[in-house]
């Protein structure tokens, strides 16, 4: 098999060119840009482009796949001649499934949660010696890469609702046909992509619609627009398992989860990693993975990076980093520090640094996100608004939508760092929540230099 990538250097795409060349095949990509850590795990593996930029001469019609990225436009001078050469042309999505029709196919769709619900699935897994493959959107302790394609009977899926390609629109989700289907929960996102949310629940229930025949769909019934929309696109030929938050109890800061009377101990912690784990267990149930083997496993799992990630802590103090930019993931990620440490002062920083958080139309949707931090701060730089052509965002319009008294905002990545030297941190938790890296800072530096400063004011 020979396959070219047009936009190798992509996160996940080169991970893709990786697993094909693990497998046998013959793989070749170009991008006009390639940063780390995807430039030296190309090179490695001789998989890195002589030069960079589009080389529309290595696009021949002895080619068995060309596998387009995001990244390259419709006018991209490779993908015109594949077109012009009838080649196959697969987004990211399409190749996957290409590769997996052999498979059962599990896919975790939602607006929130898929990351961690996959990667729990795939820790599970791993851990009672099942043979799988996986696609997934975080780095995930215990595997070096996102994706795998060998020649596994099973494959575990992150559905990601965002377009496939330039040339194919459609979310990535709808290319993937599950046999075992999740929905963890919906909120609107991706306005620049979706503008209304109607349009955005169509996307779902092409989805379940897309659910294999005889297949299972595992959905938070907790979720009122999930519960609804699932109940009105009922279909005969599947399987329904609503899931919600597990009985638990909580211990001097220690979860503790019962499933059908098998108890555990948990590293992660609040009710969106519970329901997670109750979504990952009836996907495990149905590939056969006993209640006892998973609780047994799923004890040892540590989290997705930049899911809740500890970053430093002390006997009075934790930091926590946290890929939370849309209004529910803020909100439950507070929700779930503030009661696991219910006695602590909770300080949460928020990035607003996708398209549909620095939209001002947008900002109504952030309503209470925030409620339950004691000090609450939002930080946004005019660099994204720049990158991202939007016009300039009012700091009134931001304190207005997000309705929290006492709110601060920052535009200066270092007088927020400034900000956070001068807290005080005794008996106190602090959430940095963002997609971004808060234009430029070096989160986890700072977090250790926060710490050491908290400790040598003798706490």
């Amino acid at each position: 098999m020979r396959v070219h990538f047009i936009s190798i250097g992509g996160s996940v795409m080169h991970q893709l060119a990786i697993a094909l060349h693990k497998k046998g095949y013959q793989v070749t990509g170009t991008d006009d840009e390639i940063f780390e850590p995807a430039k030296t795990n190309l090179q490695e593996l001789g998989l890195l482009p002589d030069k960079i930029g589009w080389q529309p001469e290595m696009i021949t019609d002895d080619l068995n796949a060309v596998i387009l990225g995001m990244h390259a436009k419709q006018d991209n001078p490779e993908l015109l001649k594949a077109v012009s050469l009838g080649l196959k042309i697969y987004s990211f999505p399409e190749y996957i499934f290409h590769e997996s029709q052999q498979k059962k196919r599990v896919v975790v769709g939602g607006s929130h949660g898929k990351t961690t619900t996959t990667s729990m699935i795939m820790h599970v897994l791993k851990q009672t010696k099942q043979s799988f493959d996986y696609l997934v959107g975080a780095r995930v302790e215990g595997f070096d890469q996102s994706v795998n394609i060998t020649d596994a009977p099973v494959i575990v899926c992150e559905g990601d609702e965002y377009p496939a390609s330039a040339i194919e629109r459609k979310p990535k989700f709808h290319f993937l046909y599950p046999h075992i289907a999740i929905l963890t929960g919906i909120a609107w996102d991706h306005i620049n992509v979706f503008p209304t949310f109607e349009f955005y629940l169509e996307q779902f229930i092409i989805f379940i619609n897309r659910i294999e025949k005889d297949g299972l769909l595992i959905y938070n019934e907790s979720d009122p627009v999930l519960k609804e929309l699932v109940h009105a696109n009922l279909r005969k030929d599947i399987r329904y398992q609503p899931y919600r938050i597990p009985e638990h109890t909580i211990e001097k800061g220690n979860t503790t989860v019962v499933i059908d009377g098998v108890k555990g101990v948990l590293k992660v912690f609040g009710n969106h990693n519970l329901m997670n784990l109750y979504a990952a267990y009836y996907a495990c149930k149905e590939l056969g993975i006993a209640t006892a083997d998973f609780i047994e496993a799923i004890g040892s799992f540590t989290g997705a990076a930049k899911r809740l990630e500890l970053l430093a802590s002390s006997a009075d103090c934790v930091i926590y980093r946290d890929f939370a930019h849309a209004p529910s993931k803020v909100k439950a990620t507070i929700e779930a520090v503030k009661q696991q440490f219910p006695e602590r002062k909770l300080i949460g920083v928020l990035e607003l640094h996708t398209f549909s958080s620095l939209n001002e139309a947008f900002m109504k949707e952030y309503d209470g996100a925030l409620e339950q931090a004691d000090e609450a701060v939002v930080f946004y730089s005019k660099h994204a608004l720049e990158l991202k052509r939007l016009p300039d965002l009012p700091a009134s319009s931001v304190e207005a939508g997000f309705n929290k008294k006492g709110l601060l905002i920052f535009t200066d990545s270092s007088a927020l760092a400034n900000w956070l030297q001068t807290r005080n941190y005794t008996n106190s938790n602090l959430l940095l929540m963002s997609s971004g890296n808060y234009d430029g800072l070096n989160v986890p530096e700072l977090a250790q230099q926060l710490m050491e400063q908290h400790l040598k004011n003798g706490n």
